[in-house]
């Protein structure tokens, strides 16, 4: 059932809530449960004259650096400044399910930039505009989620979960590749949802939108975050990836 994400009323909230807990229902691991979510997304929520709203749905949980696939570890290394040994604790913000229009966009293994990205310190998250913001406004304190004791994970996961929206994104602050990407797609809001898991890693899924979608739309997506969380739990750390596979070349060109 298609659901027209410029409006998304409260009709489709309820019945798309319900739909999206069955599409990901019996997956393996959260990654599988993932890319369940962001398929459904993708070809479910449709613009009032579009067959689809939405150029790419993503979807990221942080993780741990020392939990991390080899392949993944050396891609995070990479971006950090110094050849010293990342600590095991330190958080990485990892691609986990992609869907979109591009082949590409369809393998978190082809993502040339996003694939895993490190939060070593609020500081340096606070130079990523789109990664900070995108935290604070699932009502999160950065430091929180990077360094938090087990009060404050207990507490995060409790009760945190929202929206992040940039209901313009041509020109936004927060949405980087400008150029090659928001202006060759056409993409004209950015919809973050998500929230804080038992472990205190943050999850988010992210629709990259060729409609507008308003505020009050936004924020019906909130519900749906209690969603994909509820999906999300039941996976201990050691089921958060499938089988590990090296990266497959290709000359396609990836985001």
């Amino acid at each position: 059932m298609p659901y027209d994400l410029s409006r998304f009323d409260l009709g489709d909230m309820l019945k798309s809530s319900i739909s999206l807990r069955e599409a990901s229902a019996g997956a393996p691991t959260l990654e599988a449960s993932a890319q369940r979510v962001c398929r459904f997304l993708y070809d479910e929520l449709t613009g009032p004259d579009t067959e689809r709203a939405c150029a790419l749905v993503r979807c990221y949980k942080t993780h741990p650096y020392g939990s991390l696939e080899p392949e993944l570890q050396r891609f995070a290394k990479k971006q950090l400044a110094g050849n010293e040994e990342p600590p095991a604790s330190m958080k990485c913000l990892t691609l986990v399910a992609t869907v979109g229009q591009n082949a590409a966009w369809n393998s978190r293994f082809l993502s040339m930039g996003h694939r895993a990205i490190p939060l070593p310190s609020p500081e340096i998250v606070e130079r990523a505009p789109m990664i900070s913001q995108l935290i604070k406004e699932l009502g999160l304190e950065i430091s929180s989620l990077l360094h938090g004791s087990p009060d404050v994970v207990k507490e995060l996961a409790g009760k945190r979960h929202g929206v992040f929206h940039v209901k313009d994104a041509a020109g936004s602050p927060y949405i980087p590749a400008q150029q090659e990407f928001v202006q060759k797609y056409g993409i004209r809001s950015v919809l973050g949802f998500g929230g804080v898991l038992y472990t205190g890693d943050l999850f988010a899924v992210i629709l990259f939108a060729t409609v507008h979608i308003s505020d009050t739309a936004a924020q019906r997506f909130r519900t749906l975050a209690l969603d994909v969380k509820s999906s999300f739990s039941k996976f201990s750390e050691a089921n958060v990836f499938n089988a590990f596979r090296s990266t497959p070349t290709s000359p396609i060109p990836r985001v």
